[in-house]
Order: structure tokens, then C-alpha cells, then sequence
């Protein structure tokens, strides 16, 4: 099924779940998922805090296991939607994923907003050539979970 088909506020909305999830659990607000045939095929939230390990940024994590567990035919197939925008780190671990989109709520330029910190390098800047980067998308809805997380 082409990805244009996927029932994206859906998707976008389980990112949002997770983030919650997350935030609720005491890590940040973060979630992403990966989708496939319009079908979640994996889910995960940020463990960073709650794990003591700086990788477990969702998306970070999430091209992992797609790596591990998919073909590079499937990953390329494949589309993350995820509730911000992927860091730097994320977006240089999704190079080697080679997804076919990323579809995001908040982008990096607002963190930086709720954070107080600089803008970092834009994840379209570096998956540029390998995976279409879209955003944003739901912006008011994934900008309410920032607001309530205190940064």
C-alpha cells in the first residue's frame, strides 16, 4: 500500500500515546512508531532517563530493531512517524535504516523554543538523499505535550 494511504493522524497519534507513556513514566516526551502496509510493525517511547542509557531515543531505537529485523527492501517500505522531530543522533542511525519517510509532529526548531537551547542540525539535512523527511504534522496536538512537560 502506498504510504499517501496511511491513516496518518492515526499513526501520528499513537506517537503520540508513547510520548505520553513516556513523560508519565518520568523520560522525556518522546514516542515514535514504525509503519508498514498502514499497519504499526513497531512502537517504542523514550527510555533515556528511566534506562540510564543516552540510545534510547525511539527513533534511534527504532532503526535498530529495523535493522535487525527487517530486510533492506521492507525498511525501505517502511515509515516512522514520530511525535518531534529526530535529533541528529536519531537521524544518522536512520541513514543506515534507509526508511522510506519520516513523518514528524514538532520540529527541532521548536524544541529549541521549549528547551531554551540552540536549533540543532535539521533531520532532513542529514537523511537528505536517503529518506523524505515531513513535518509538521498535528503540530498544535504534539505541542500540548511539550507544553505539559515542563521543559
Amino acid at each position: 500500500m502506498p504510504h499517501q494511504n496511511f491513516d496518518h493522524n492515526s499513526h501520528m497519534r499513537r506517537a503520540f500515546e508513547l510520548a505520553r507513556e513516556a513523560a508519565g513514566r518520568g523520560d522525556r516526551p518522546f514516542g515514535s512508531v514504525l509503519v508498514r502496509d498502514d499497519t504499526v510493525i513497531m512502537a517504542d517511547s523514550n527510555r533515556v532517563l528511566t534506562e540510564n542509557d543516552i540510545r534510547r531515543h525511539p527513533e534511534l531505537h527504532l532503526a535498530y530493531r529495523a535493522c535487525q529485523e527487517l530486510n533492506q527492501e521492507e525498511r525501505a517500505e517502511t515509515v516512522m512517524y514520530t511525535s518531534t522531530e529526530p535529533c541528529p543522533m536519531c537521524a544518522g542511525g536512520m541513514v543506515m535504516a534507509g526508511f522510506e519517510r519520516v513523518i514528524y509532529s514538532v520540529g527541532s526548531d521548536e524544541m529549541a523554543e521549549f528547551t531554551g537551547t540552540e536549533p540543532s542540525v535539521r533531520s532532513a539535512d542529514i537523511l537528505e538523499d536517503v529518506t523524505d523527511v515531513v513535518g509538521p504534522v498535528l503540530n498544535d496536538e504534539g505541542r500540548q505535550i511539550h507544553d505539559e512537560s515542563n521543559w
